[in-house]
């Protein structure tokens, strides 16, 4: 029977057998095409194997191999959804991680592991202007939102312990152009999603605060209790930026709790300071470093001003996890002031990746990236057969093959799809799409430290031919 010990000897040649694997990956990175050449039926023979009763030891990573050439690779022409580039010594970073296998839930159970995780969201908060903000890592931006809003759910009110059934009614407000996770986590805190009132938007995607004023007035008007508001700091489709002191001097006035989904955009602050005034006037702030510190998947992150509505929302100890001790560092636990209990030492990649390379490092790539989508959208402003559709404050362009002549707009999306479907099956440039104002959109989004000029000058050309081709 053979047992799941292994040497360190044995462990060493496997390291290297994947480090080889990887290291050539990453050579051959720039010439391959983006979309696997693969079909669903051809993977599902490849990786719909039964379970074997016994193992074949090291001959098991012969099908690594397999695996990288059905995976896409995100080289610098991947331009799609807002999908950072997975940086390699992050990556490194996550090896020793899983070896070590730190559960980052308690001091106690990972000294080192808790304390990077306090040094590194110390430094995310201080690089994006929110210095003394509290927080943890997550999964995500989607997990970092619905603690977010459980948060203020619980400091405006309170349900816990009583349940939600018989109480007030309470809303959230949010931009037309919000992220699905917000409606997501509003329906599972038993929110409702009839009470997310969605604000109008801007010709730039950006929240109204005058619509948003007089929707939190009239809800007030009917008895109902405004809960909180979110913010976007860099929609999904667009990049927009929502006009964050306004929104905020809103929040204060009615005592709504405002919450900034940062996920895509708040990182770039390390690099553009100014498109972010007021995001350190929110009461939590989510953000994703796997977007904008290029930083393997997943490691988002939840900041808050005030830790004792982290504990109101959060805090509910078993006895079998109380900490045995009152001193303030040993005595910490990530689980009072979160929704995970198992939490993966994810601040391993970070701390390694930052000090690795250094704050400019990251300062310098996030700035190449808002360059190169500025030299996109001046590209496709230029191209008589294309219409630039919107272009934020950040890195998403977004734009449409509109031909020579007359089209109706059925037909113009109908078409648009076809290009974008025949874009990716090429290979060579990656783009996603999104919906503006009913419109279907190609959509290129740079969130990519191995993205060139000549990367960006691609895509018009790809686009062009794959029109030609339909």
């Amino acid at each position: 029977m053979r047992s799941l010990e292994i040497s360190p000897d044995e462990f060493r040649r496997l390291a290297e057998k994947v480090t080889q694997l990887t290291a050539d990956y990453l050579r051959e990175l720039d010439s391959r095409p983006i979309s696997p050449s693969t079909t669903g039926e051809e993977v599902e023979r490849l990786f719909r194997t039964p379970l074997s009763e016994t193992g074949v030891g090291a001959e098991a990573l012969a099908g690594l191999q397999d695996v990288i050439e059905h995976s896409r690779a995100q080289n610098g022409r991947f331009f799609g959804y807002v999908l950072g580039s997975g940086e390699p010594v992050g990556a490194v970073a996550d090896l020793m991680a899983s070896v070590l296998n730190q559960n980052t839930t308690a001091w106690r159970s990972g000294p080192a592991a808790v304390t990077l995780e306090h040094t590194v969201v110390g430094w995310l908060a201080q690089a994006i202007g929110c210095a003394g903000f509290r927080g943890s890592l997550t999964g995500g931006g989607s997990p970092a939102n619905l603690m977010a809003l459980a948060m203020a759910r619980e400091a405006r009110i309170p349900v816990n312990e009583t349940g939600a059934r018989g109480g007030p009614q309470g809303i959230i407000y949010a931009s037309e152009e919000v992220h699905m996770s917000i409606p997501k986590s509003i329906a599972l805190l038993g929110i409702g999603r009839n009470n997310l009132r969605l604000i109008s938007t801007d010709g730039n995607f950006r929240l109204v605060p005058s619509e948003l004023e007089q929707a939190v007035q009239r809800d007030k008007a009917e008895r109902k209790t405004p809960i909180a508001v979110v913010a976007s700091a860099g929609t999904t489709s667009t990049g927009a930026i929502d006009p964050l002191p306004e929104i905020a001097a809103i929040a204060r006035r009615h005592g709504l709790w405002m919450h900034v989904d940062g996920a895509y955009g708040a990182l770039a602050a390390i690099a553009a300071p100014g498109k972010f005034t007021g995001m350190d006037l929110a009461d939590s702030l989510s953000l994703d470093s796997h977007k904008w510190l290029y930083q393997p998947l997943d490691c988002g992150c939840l900041l808050y001003r005030d830790v004792k509505a982290a504990h109101a929302a959060f805090s509910h100890t078993g006895d079998y996890a109380k900490a045995l001790t009152d001193d303030p560092v040993e005595g910490f636990a990530f689980f009072e002031e979160s929704l995970e209990l198992s939490r993966r030492f994810r601040a391993l990649r970070l701390w390694l990746s930052l000090r690795y390379h250094g704050l400019e490092a990251f300062r310098a790539a996030i700035q190449k990236d808002l360059d190169m989508a500025q030299r996109l959208a001046i590209a496709i402003s230029q191209q008589s057969e294309l219409e630039l559709m919107a272009r934020g404050e950040l890195s998403a362009v977004c734009f449409r093959v509109t031909g020579p002549g007359s089209v109706a707009e059925n037909e113009l999306d109908r078409r648009n799809a076809a290009i974008l479907k025949r874009v990716v099956q090429r290979g060579r440039v990656y783009l996603s799409n999104a919906t503006l104002r009913g419109k279907f959109c190609l959509r290129a989004c740079i969130v990519n430290h191995r993205t060139t000029a000549d990367d960006v000058d691609s895509v018009i050309p790809e686009v062009l031919a794959a029109a030609r081709a339909l």
